[in-house]
């Protein structure tokens, strides 16, 4: 006679990798929550969280933007757009981002202050304004605008890889019902690609959170600057980036979570 089946409990479902996960964010919790030297640790580096969320945000919401008007010039029809898109994109992928963020903060941020300050003379002669100083352009913006266009150039060939995935039928009959080039993409081919682009969008974010520890090197006070800071104030290296590194996984782990589930429900509508 079979056995009836019996469905697997949730904690015999979840993968081992998860559990091992689990297992040391309860360990590092259990950590900072009964000693006193990790608890103190986690208040301090605590302040730096809400930098690191908001330099990421604020980054990936003008990448992105900035990254789809990239992608339609490099689907464009008109070639000096799509020339000009594409010079961008190999450019910029082809640097480094620290250095490009040193390159920004140091080199083309001065350039901007004087590009302001030229075009806004008359209205600094007259009184109305103050002339800007490089001083007074935030690292942390400085840091915004060089992860800005770095990612920028990243986003915007998941772009036109989710464009050019549309099939090219759809948009001409969409076209042949005379809709205008406008209407055609935002009814027809932008919501079929935004099931291709999500997935790598989401990817791309986690990988922001990450290399946002790079804003550090100039003096932003994210995680990473204040672990730095406080690691070199009280020798407590292993206890300052045990802690750095349980807030940074943290934070990815649960992104990562949230895109696959994200994926996972959105290849349940497509088969549908």
């Amino acid at each position: 006679m079979p056995r009836p089946h019996r469905n697997p409990s949730l904690l015999a479902r979840l993968p081992y990798w998860l559990l091992a996960i689990l297992l040391l964010f309860v360990i590092g919790l259990w950590a900072i929550t009964t000693n006193d030297t990790y608890s103190s640790i986690f208040n301090t580096l605590s302040g730096g969280v809400v930098t690191t969320l908001w330099v990421t945000l604020l980054s990936f919401l003008f990448a992105t933007l900035l990254g789809l008007l990239i992608a339609l010039g490099r689907t464009s029809g008109h070639r000096v757009l799509r020339e000009a898109a594409t010079f961008y994109v190999e450019i910029i992928r082809g640097v480094p981002i620290l250095v490009f963020l040193f390159y920004i903060a140091f080199v083309a941020a001065p350039a901007m202050v004087a590009a302001f300050n030229w075009l806004a003379a008359p209205l600094i002669g007259s009184g109305w304004i103050e002339p800007a100083t490089v001083r007074g352009f935030d690292f942390v913006w400085r840091a915004i605008f060089a992860l800005t266009v770095c990612y920028s150039a990243f986003i915007a060939e998941i772009f036109r890889a989710g464009i050019e995935a549309v099939d090219r039928g759809q948009i001409e009959a969409a076209r042949s019902l005379g809709l205008s080039r406008w209407n055609c993409f935002r009814l027809v081919v932008f919501p079929q690609a935004l099931r291709t682009i999500l997935p790598p969008l989401g990817n791309d974010f986690v990988s922001m959170v990450k290399d946002s520890a790079l804003v550090s090197a100039l003096g932003v006070q994210d995680i990473t600057q204040l672990g730095k800071l406080s690691a070199s104030s009280s020798f407590l290296f292993f206890e300052t980036y045990n802690v750095v590194a349980f807030l940074y996984l943290t934070m990815t782990i649960s992104l990562s979570l949230l895109v696959r589930w994200l994926e996972r429900v959105m290849d349940a509508r497509t088969s549908r």
